[in-house]
């Protein structure tokens, strides 16, 4: 074999190391994604085993609140069918806002809001939800780094040939992208402004100012 034969069979070579790399790495990012999902399912699910407990305690106190009750264990289980990021991310914000609708149910009920077991149940949920955020995140970052792989040349050549596809963010409404918080702290009233209180403001608004002192 000669000169040039050599010269054509080595860039042969690297042009198949260069694809087996390029290759291999759009099938690590993939993995990552399917990895980072998996994060965020496990979280979701949490989420789903809390909501029953937390739709009973609230009913115990409002059993009046049927509707309430029902628009969340709809959206629950609207969650739990759902399949495919988006429609993941769609059932999410539903039961984001059915959720903030039961905790304002709550938030009438003073006794509610100082049961223990509903507290733990509200900062286990908060907790959860934050875990949901950190995960969504990190889920987004391997997204961006997948889909921006399979977009730049020569990856994109590559990638249009063995069915790399673009994979969609886990977004969600503005309003549901922080964890579910609930001030169970309630405002002392305002002080009555019985007759002593009236007339100590009253004395105090009313202080004479100083003398003038006397002309010399």
């Amino acid at each position: 074999m000669g000169a040039v034969g050599w010269i054509v069979l080595g860039v042969i070579v690297l042009l198949v190391i260069i694809v087996i790399v390029m290759y291999n790495r759009l099938v690590r990012l993939r993995n990552r994604i399917d990895a980072a999902w998996s994060q965020i399912d496990v979280q979701l699910k949490r989420r789903y085993d809390l909501i029953p407990n937390l739709v009973e305690s609230v009913r115990g106190y409002a059993s009046h609140e049927r509707e309430t009750f029902e628009q969340v264990t709809r959206a629950r289980q609207q969650a739990v069918d759902a399949r495919g990021i988006e429609d993941q991310a769609k059932a999410e914000n539903f039961l984001t806002q059915t959720l903030r609708s039961l905790f304002a149910v709550a938030e009438a009920y003073p006794q509610l809001q100082a049961n223990q077991n509903f507290l733990a149940l509200q900062e286990e949920l908060t907790g959860t939800e934050g875990r949901i955020a950190f995960a969504r995140q990190f889920y987004n970052e391997q997204v961006l780094a997948y889909d921006n792989s399979i977009e730049v040349f020569p990856t994109n050549v590559l990638a249009g040939a063995f069915g790399f596809k673009e994979k969609p963010y886990f977004e969600t409404e503005t309003a549901s992208r922080e964890p579910v918080k609930v001030d169970f702290s309630t405002p002392p009233p305002p002080e009555a402004g019985g007759s002593g209180g009236a007339g100590g403001a009253g004395g105090a608004g009313a202080a004479e100012p100083p003398a003038e002192p006397p002309a010399s």
